[in-house]
């Protein structure tokens, strides 16, 4: 019999993290502040320990993983990669399809492997408390869990609308020890000047993000973590990537292409930026960020400077936006709901070297059943927009005779995510394309850079 999962040893847990911007043709842009200058160390400082700012800044290739840290991974790493051999068959393609499975982590999700380093860091800089944002939870229930691991207290502002979609993502944070907060909330002055203009927000990661970064700079005791975005997020996600590659390697073989969820960007760029290395050197991979089309940033999104939180917090970066205000309508794959996206994606995006796609969210559910039908793992509604494009090609590949190899990021299971999934089989799900206009209306309010 054919292996349909292929393992790891402990043994090859990555010793080291891969930063693409050592194969990058183009420097990143740096960061801004309000003044249009570069943002300095010593402002970042404010929120992020130096470990970290070490990390998002530089350009070697590989960064060493500390001991204690691959020692935690060793909980759920390696992650198995499998062949969805029934999926096929049920497509009826000739192409074969693969999916690294991240849902075995305590936390359900890809998460857990920046929020260990990013606890691992603060604690050994002194910082005893975090402060961040969730949206769908994900993010939320990880950085408890390393929370709980390195004795930090942590506060989560977690987006009201996933706040009330999701009471046991909620659960799971006060299990590991987090405090929960719905925001917009009164907590902050970011919170309170949008409940302000609008008591029934149903909140973005936006605001999130403005409330969490405030709650860190009042505070001589806390740090600010995200869960994606930045360059140190997705350099740590990066475990991802560098164990498919080793999974395919053992069985001779290699994707032609590679799709996984795109919100922030660590999804993406964790199982993706890894094969950007081959393709540098002149390997045929094409790698696909998914979006929603009710949060298309980077397919209808606008390449300029732009704040990453609501309230303008935060430096400015250059990436896709739809535009710092931009309050994305409830859709179910409360991780995808980010007005921004990475700048590294966006770099890579705007230069032609990775590719995006956008689905429509009762298309993504429909996959989402079709693969826990054929192989038994109900999928977090991020993980399936994967998914659907994936489906997509391997129809293509039906038409065409094609037998490509086809990988996506099964990033996370759907267990706590089955009131969406309830809704969908109730028909109460509906498709939504962000209004062209609205787009525009957004970025007209972006900030200006000289």
């Amino acid at each position: 019999m054919e292996n349909i999962r292929i393992q790891l040893d402990e043994s090859e847990i990555p010793t080291h993290w891969y930063n693409v911007i050592a194969d990058m043709p183009n420097p990143p842009a740096p960061p801004l502040g309000g003044d249009g200058k570069p943002v300095t160390p010593e402002k970042m400082l404010e929120i992020f320990p130096g470990a970290i700012l070490e990390q998002e800044m530089s350009g070697e290739r590989w960064i060493a993983i500390p001991e204690e840290v691959r020692d935690i991974y060793r909980m759920w790493r390696p992650s198995p990669l499998c062949r969805a051999l029934r999926l096929e068959q049920a497509l009826g393609t000739p192409a074969k399809i693969y999916y690294k499975y991240e849902g075995v982590s305590p936390a359900g999700s890809h998460k857990p492997n920046t929020a260990v380093p990013q606890a691992y860091y603060n604690k050994q800089a002194g910082i005893k408390r975090i402060a961040t944002e969730t949206g769908a939870g994900q993010w939320g229930s990880s950085i408890a869990l390393a929370g709980q691991m390195f004795g930090l207290e942590v506060c989560v502002y977690m987006v009201k609308v996933s706040y009330d979609q999701k009471p046991f993502r909620r659960s799971m944070m006060q299990t590991w020890g987090a405090k929960v907060v719905a925001s917009p909330s009164n907590l902050t002055q970011a919170g309170r000047g949008v409940l302000a203009k609008d008591p029934n927000s149903p909140g973005s990661l936006g605001i999130a993000i403005s409330e969490a970064v405030e709650d860190a700079a009042s505070r001589a005791d806390t740090n600010y973590a995200l869960g994606s975005v930045l360059n140190h997020v997705i350099l740590h996600q990066t475990v991802i990537g560098l164990e498919t590659k080793k999974q395919f390697e053992k069985i001779g073989a290699y994707p032609d292409m590679v799709f996984a969820p795109c919100g922030g960007g660590s999804n993406f760029g964790g199982i993706a930026f890894p094969f950007l290395a081959d393709k540098a050197a002149g390997k045929k991979v094409r790698l696909v960020a998914v979006e929603p089309t009710s949060c298309p940033t980077l397919t209808k999104g606008h390449y300029a400077y732009d704040y990453g939180d609501m309230s303008g917090y935060t430096p400015m970066m250059l990436m896709y936006t739809l535009g710092h205000d931009f309050v994305p309508p409830g859709i179910h794959a409360g991780g995808l709901r980010y007005h921004g996206d990475s700048p590294l994606v966006s770099q890579l995006y705007k230069e032609g070297l990775i590719e995006a796609v956008a689905v429509a969210q009762v298309a993504t559910f429909e996959a989402g059943v079709q693969f826990a039908r054929s192989e038994g793992i109900i999928p977090a509604p991020e993980s399936c927009h994967a998914i659907r494009a994936c489906i997509d090609e391997a129809l293509r590949c039906k038409q065409t005779g094609e037998s490509k190899t086809l990988l996506f990021n099964l990033s996370g299971h759907g267990h706590f995510d089955m009131a969406s999934y309830d809704k969908y089989f109730a028909g109460g799900l509906e498709d939504y394309d962000y209004p062209e206009e609205e787009i525009q209306a957004a970025l007209l309010r972006l900030p200006k850079v000289a």
